[in-house]
């Protein structure tokens, strides 16, 4: 880190301690297409220049990667190889950076020591995740993978000099390996996000979901009861980014994802929906599909877990549906009461403006970030 001289250096400014900007190289594990890259990101780079950082994204995963997978094409070895090339000349890229910026992890299915051992510079380094990826090897289905890789995330975790996770849950994972651990939920510009039209008495009412082909599998089982819902009190049942997989049905309407169109997708809802399966990787879920409904002013129905249970507050933004019954009753009854839809959608929108806006959380990262760079330049 390129240091100014300075006596005291936690009692001056950041642009006096250090020959602004500090450049804070982020190994992101996809290109920009992904939410994740994007909302705990991209989104936070404007803050983070007020605080004199420049911030330089480097993905393993790019777009045409993402693409693929969403429209269920096959993934060339040679394009696979193209990635992990790619990160590797990030990796020699850091001794033009100040602060690493590690997402999830730098290889998938590559030990822990092997990829702490690339990070060869001993740069500051932030290690965020949003999702409960140490799962993915602990938990594996083959008994080798959860032998050589279960506790694959602690080297990274340990060596952090500040850990950001999206929720509680993944808090509590980290917490074991590092003694600083923020969270900072998967938030959104309330800004750019806001409530469609009001419903009218008289129109018919949309049950929506978004997401992607990938996450549809927990839309699946809720199927048959949207289907009946939908029929009993002629409602709309609009799914976006599910693909091909979603079912061509009476009522259902089957829209492709678009980044410039998902707002106003999701403003065209009447109730935002979150079904999720209690299991342990779902439940390091962050809930962002919730706070995008809140944001534009949709009441909730969503599975009580995770994170869930901390967004939606029972009976005043939304409803927490465990059983078939409850998810019945739930749209039953937002869709027959549309002042308390009305109410519920008010309350979910102000708590976003609260707990979860960029507004609140960029200042926030972007302090992080700053006391990062001071303490390392006070050692």
């Amino acid at each position: 880190m390129r240091v100014a001289e300075a006596s005291n250096p936690l009692s001056h400014p950041l642009d006096q301690v250090c020959r602004a900007p500090l450049r804070v190289l982020a190994l992101t594990k996809y290109g920009d297409k992904a939410a994740s890259v994007r909302q705990r990101f991209l989104q936070f780079r404007s803050y983070l220049e007020r605080e004199g950082f420049q911030l330089e994204t480097s993905p393993l995963l790019d777009n045409s990667y993402l693409e693929k997978t969403f429209l269920s094409h096959r993934v060339s070895p040679t394009h696979l190889a193209t990635c992990l090339v790619r990160r590797f000349q990030a990796l020699c890229r850091q001794r033009r950076a100040d602060i690493l910026w590690v997402q999830k992890e730098l290889f998938p299915f590559l030990p822990g020591t092997f990829e702490r051992a690339l990070l060869w510079r001993n740069l500051p380094l932030i290690f965020d995740y949003d999702d409960a990826i140490f799962h993915q090897y602990d938990q594996h289905r083959y008994p080798l993978v959860r032998k050589l890789l279960g506790r694959k995330l602690e080297p990274l975790l340990r060596s952090a000099d500040l850990v950001i996770c999206g929720n509680a849950y993944l808090r509590s994972y980290a917490e074991h390996f590092s003694s600083n651990v923020e969270i900072v939920p998967t938030v959104l510009d309330v800004a750019v996000y806001s409530p469609g039209p009001v419903q009218s008495a008289a129109g018919r009412t949309t049950i929506g979901w978004i997401g992607s082909p990938s996450t549809w599998k927990y839309v699946e089982p809720l199927v048959p009861l949207l289907r009946e819902v939908a029929e009993e009190l002629d409602l709309r049942v609009r799914i976006v980014g599910a693909g091909a997989r979603a079912p061509k049905l009476p009522r259902f309407e089957i829209l492709d994802w678009s980044e410039h169109a998902e707002i106003d997708m999701i403003r065209g809802m009447d109730i935002g929906i979150m079904p999720l399966p209690d299991e342990p990787w779902a439940r390091g879920k962050c809930g962002y599909k919730l706070i995008q409904y809140m944001a534009c002013g949709l009441p909730v129905v969503a599975s009580p877990v995770g994170v869930n249970t901390e967004i939606v507050e029972q009976g005043v933004n939304g409803f927490l549906a465990d059983t078939p019954a409850d998810w019945l009753n739930a749209i039953r009854r937002l869709a027959s009461d549309i002042p308390l839809s009305r109410e519920m959608g008010r309350r979910g929108r102000a708590k976003v403006e609260k707990v979860y806006s960029i507004q609140v959380h960029g200042p926030r990262l972007a302090k992080m970030f700053r006391q990062l760079a001071l303490r390392t330049v006070a050692r």
